[in-house]
């Protein structure tokens, strides 16, 4: 019997496209994708087994199907319905489950687990750069990244319950990318970008298809330990919205929850409380350990993974040829020569690149 992987949380793009890509491939015998809702979409060569991992039942997909290798990747940032109770139930509850099940099923032996970044939550407090070794400063007490807290501390559980099976964990920055819907790409597709008055923080992103390429990478090598993922570089808020031709409104940090509310409302962005934490005080991540141990290097900078998201959202409304366009109009229908376009050089500050007259 060749090597069977089961993908959980196949529902949502990045499941299901990692999942269709696995199975097409010729590394693994069969990827079984597993979700509470049927895949929309593509699904390839993966066999598709409606299951929701809160229910004790996948223990039995897991025992029938003769799986070894699980790739969880149910935990989610938000739900379809905006409920937090919906996103919390299968974050934690699923989680619970799932390990519970890999825990009986004796043929299991390699278990990965796509976490998140924001287990370090955000706050004035917190080092330039988290190392893998590292926690939150503050403890976060609600939201994704408490969900994420409490995710990982099962997945510790269960590997010193089953010290046979190797448990890689990735802590993924944000991924983003062409054809990404998360809260963090609808943020930046809103047409007024709203920020944190006086707050620059610095962002990290892992491109849509570097995330894949990290999922199959860890799949395959079967390397345990924990993982700290994100594209190199980072970029500043500031520079984000420039690049997108958007118009930022600066706010005090208590008035964006309102406002994410009203966005949220509109199925446009939602803009927690931990979110707002994110846009006032960044999060850097050192990414070495995924280098020279986990083996794996993405093709994809922050910058350019988040100038391929740009791209594909489109130009907004200050972008810098629209402007240019409406310089020359104006000096043309005020008969003067319009002023000439002074280049923006970027300038590489430390392990960043800047635009020149901005701060880091």
């Amino acid at each position: 019997m060749g090597r069977v992987v089961l993908v959980t949380g196949v529902a949502a793009d990045l499941g299901r496209r990692f999942a269709r890509c696995l199975a097409d491939g010729d590394a693994v015998d069969r990827v079984v994708g597993v979700d509470g809702t049927p895949p929309r979409g593509d699904v390839g060569g993966m066999q598709f087994v409606r299951a929701d991992i809160r229910n004790p039942v996948i223990a039995k997909v897991i025992v029938r199907e003769q799986v070894d290798t699980v790739v969880h990747l149910s935990v989610a940032a938000s739900s379809p319905t905006g409920a937090r109770q919906s996103m919390k139930e299968p974050n934690v509850i699923g989680t619970m489950q799932l390990l519970a099940a890999c825990q009986q099923a004796a043929g299991v032996r390699h278990l990965v687990v796509k976490s998140s970044a924001a287990v370090y939550g955000a706050s004035n407090r917190d080092p330039a750069m988290f190392t893998e070794d590292m926690n939150a400063r503050r403890l976060p007490r609600s939201g994704f990244p408490k969900d994420v807290t409490e995710v990982e501390s099962y997945v510790r559980g269960f590997a010193r319950r089953r010290p046979d099976v190797r448990v890689t964990t990735l802590r993924t920055a944000d991924v983003i990318g062409p054809q990404v819907s998360s809260g963090i790409t609808a943020y930046f597709r809103l047409p007024v970008i709203p920020t944190v008055l006086g707050f620059d923080p610095r962002l990290q992103f892992l491109h849509e298809s570097d995330a894949y390429a990290v999922l199959r990478h860890a799949t395959l090598q079967d390397v345990p330990g924990t993982f700290n993922v994100a594209g190199g570089d980072i970029i500043l808020l500031s520079q984000a919205v420039r690049r997108l031709g958007r118009p930022a409104l600066a706010l005090p940090s208590f008035a964006l929850s309102p406002v994410g509310s009203v966005f949220g409302q509109a199925r446009r962005a939602d803009l927690s409380p931990e979110q707002v934490a994110y846009l006032t005080y960044g999060r850097g991540m050192d990414t070495s350990r995924m280098r020279t141990v986990l083996g794996f290097r993405p093709r994809w900078s922050t910058p350019a993974a988040f100038a391929d998201f740009a791209a594909a959202v489109g130009p907004g409304v200050l972008a810098p040829h629209r402007v240019h366009a409406a310089e020359r109009s104006i000096a043309g229908a005020l008969g003067v020569e319009p002023a000439g376009d002074a280049p923006v050089r970027d300038v590489p500050v430390g392990d960043a690149r800047v635009e020149e007259g901005q701060h880091a």
